[in-house]
């Protein structure tokens, strides 16, 4: 913590005239203005109420020391100084702050909490004039909030830095006890899919998971979603969530309300890359206009023109997909964008576990060559060609090395071949010897 304190004090006699004296820094004198420096979030208006100092309010330094104690445990400044000098008019003090506001800032979550988000927002509004909906993760802040919302919550409180479930971080005010576990799991107002289908989709990911609404969202997004957007329906959604304890167990029932909307079809595709052509890639991904807009296949779609791309020597192509939806023509739009990155060239073949008699006849049937754009799928296809047409007998296994080079942009293939073990003849049952 660095403390900037400055403290003036203009007294004295100058050319034999006596001058009025300035008020000494150890005496209570009234402020008669004040400033803050360095904010860049907060107001003015703000900082000053939290500090708890106004214009005509008596003040001395342990009054300015009081005040910069306040702003600095209130968690959200990196560090706080002030100074104080007479005023112009030698009745009072003209003083200021100096802030460094804490930069990283959270979005304010609350979980398991007995009152609504709105009303615990209220109790730290009406609490700290600098609470907004992101705040900074700090001790200070977590233990403050955390301790103004437990007479509304009727319980201990903490206050978290957690993931948001997108890259993310958030801060979550949540019970202090030990959070209970989805002990089974209800869907409503579902008409598309049976209610038996839905909790077989989603029980090995939720049933015995620790009960946190953010993250049971997101289990909700990767096992029941993809099930109604592959049958068309785009706009399906989770819109309420309601828990009650399962008797005998420390475990909630969360019943969860289904909307799920409209059926879509594909109303078009539109391809962005530089590594192939369109036509090209829209032959590979095998898409109907009109068709439902199934995102199983679509998905399987856009993995085939990626793999289109990979076979023209982009082994790092990446994929993503765009989705515009028309509500009124409930139709979906979509646009994949393709990057395909670096472009790699075949660069050797390197043969390992044959003789010199049969190496050469697997190096005149491998077809690529130095400096063309490198195909991944062609070194097994290779070596499954080669156990098809028999080339050796006793052949055992075989697999395929692939080294690449990425500052050269080149790839490296090494071919792996052994010979089966010979089988021991079976030695035919000895006659028995009759009495």
């Amino acid at each position: 913590m660095i403390r900037a304190v400055l403290f003036v004090l203009v007294a004295g006699m100058a050319s034999g005239q006596a001058r009025k004296a300035a008020p000494p820094p150890s005496r209570t004198f009234p402020i008669i203005s004040l400033r803050v420096e360095g904010n860049r979030t907060f107001s003015a208006e703000q900082i000053l109420g939290l500090a708890a100092v106004k214009v005509g309010q008596p003040a001395d330094q342990s009054a300015f020391e009081a005040a910069r104690d306040r702003l600095m445990a209130s968690g959200f400044f990196e560090t706080v100084g002030y100074k104080y000098a007479p005023s112009d008019d030698k009745t009072g003090y003209a003083a200021s702050f100096q802030v460094l506001e804490v930069q990283q800032v959270y979005p304010v979550q609350f979980e398991r909490l007995s009152k609504p988000p709105e009303a615990m927002k209220s109790v730290l509004r009406k609490a700290d004039p600098l609470f907004s909906d992101k705040v900074p993760g700090t001790r200070q802040v977590l233990e403050r909030y955390a301790k103004l919302l437990e007479p509304l919550a009727g319980e201990k409180v903490v206050g978290k830095v957690m993931p948001d479930g997108e890259g993310g971080l958030r801060i979550v005010f949540q019970p202090a006890r030990v959070p209970p576990s989805v002990a089974e799991v209800r869907f409503v107002k579902n008409d598309v899919l049976p209610g038996q289908a839905l909790q077989n989709a989603i029980a090995g990911a939720a049933i015995g998971s620790v009960w946190e609404e953010t993250r049971f969202r997101e289990i909700l997004d990767a096992n029941i979603r993809p099930l109604y957007e592959a049958r068309g329906r785009l706009r399906v959604s989770f819109p309420k969530i309601t828990t009650e304890p399962v008797q005998d167990v420390n475990g909630l029932r969360a019943t969860v309300e289904v909307m799920e909307g409209d059926t879509f079809t594909l109303g078009g595709v539109k391809v962005l890359t530089e590594a192939a052509s369109d036509t090209e890639l829209l032959k590979a991904g095998n898409l109907n206009v009109d068709d439902l807009a199934n995102f199983t296949q679509i998905n399987a779609a856009v993995e085939r023109m990626r793999a289109a791309v990979r076979r023209n020597g982009y082994l790092q192509a990446k994929s993503t997909v765009d989705r515009k939806l028309d509500d009124a023509a409930k139709k979906v739009f979509l646009t994949v964008r393709i990057d395909a990155g670096k472009r790699f060239v075949f660069s050797k073949l390197t043969i390992k576990g044959l003789d010199i008699i049969s190496e050469p006849q697997i190096r005149k049937a491998w077809t690529l060559t130095p400096g063309q754009p490198f195909n991944p799928d062609y070194p097994e296809y290779f070596l499954a060609r080669m156990r098809e047409e028999g080339v050796f007998e006793n052949l055992g296994k075989t697999r395929a090395e692939v080294k690449t080079d990425e500052a050269a942009g080149t790839a490296e293939v090494i071919l792996h071949f052994s010979a089966e073990a010979p089988q021991p003849q079976k030695k035919p049952d000895r006659p028995s010897i009759p009495f």
